[in-house]
């Protein structure tokens, strides 16, 4: 078995610590703010000051994987003769696959004999995050590199996402809904529970009537969709509200006691500025989507 290293992207919400424990390299993704100040990339804004500049009326703007900085984070890798394995952020949410996918053709002339992978999670935030946690535990568990592309292909419909969101401005901005649904679902305390479905895309499923009832909506998903005898592990990721992420796991333990909640995790800049401060979600491998 060749070595490999495994490379992931801020689209899946995992803290540089947690991924240099789990032995992942990241590619940065980068925002920036319409205020006029620089690009940032990945981690380089604390988590709470960008959710502050948001409430603060802050627009942010993320920007894909550009084909430059995917080449410069494989290269040395490839000098050091390891293979290189991405799992990338989904297309249907953003051009950072196709363009790692453009890079990679290019190094593979430049590096004939090294395999260059690059695999389409079609998750996001911790979904992307729970598949990559899946597969790292594959490759401790010895397996190739090729094998590996094929578990992630066949386990990635089974990453379940459930999100809600606190403020319906964000997804109005993102024209996930209209203006009119804003404005009444804000006078009316209606939160949106949503998804990401099969080809990667984030989809409004339903809606209710307050916070809790939201949390409580989502968290109900688990004992919908879970696979009786299949992997336990639950992500939880949220955009400045800790607070409710751990009322969220509080319910999961309670209906679901045999749920191993092995992450929760803040909603990095990337995902957040669509989503919003107040974002919440849940992550699980299930039947289905």
């Amino acid at each position: 078995m060749g070595n490999y290293v495994i490379f992931t992207d801020s689209g899946a919400d995992v803290s540089d610590a947690v991924l240099e424990k789990w032995g992942v390299k990241c590619c940065p993704l980068t925002f920036a703010f319409d205020s006029g100040e620089r690009s940032f990339a990945g981690s380089e804004m604390p988590v709470k000051q960008f959710y502050d500049k948001m409430r603060d009326g802050g627009i942010a703007r993320t920007s894909a994987l550009n084909a430059e900085t995917a080449k410069s984070c494989f290269r040395p890798e490839l000098e050091r003769g390891n293979d290189v394995f991405y799992l990338a952020f989904s297309s249907g949410l953003s051009s950072t696959y196709s363009t790692a996918k453009l890079a990679a053709e290019e190094l593979s002339e430049e590096f004939p004999d090294r395999k260059i992978i690059v695999s389409d999670s079609l998750c996001a935030s911790a979904g992307q995050g729970l598949l990559l946690w899946l597969a790292v535990k594959k490759r401790n568990g010895g397996t190739d590199i090729l094998e590996l592309e094929k578990y992630c292909e066949e386990t990635r419909l089974h990453i379940c996402h459930w999100f809600t969101v606190d403020d319906l401005v964000y997804l109005k901005r993102g024209g996930r809904i209209s203006a009119a649904t804003a404005l009444a679902g804000t006078v009316l305390g209606i939160k949106p529970v949503l998804h990401v479905d099969d080809e990667g895309h984030l989809i409004n499923m339903s809606k209710v009537r307050g916070r809790k009832a939201s949390i409580r909506a989502i968290a109900d998903k688990l004992s919908e969709l879970k696979l009786p005898d299949g992997d336990k592990t639950v992500f939880i990721s949220h955009g400045d509200c800790a607070d409710d992420a751990a009322a969220l796991a509080e319910i999961i333990k309670s209906s679901e006691p045999d749920a191993d909640i092995k992450l929760i995790t803040d909603i990095g800049p990337v995902i957040g500025a669509h989503s919003g401060p107040g974002t919440l979600a849940v992550f699980f491998v299930g039947k289905n989507r």
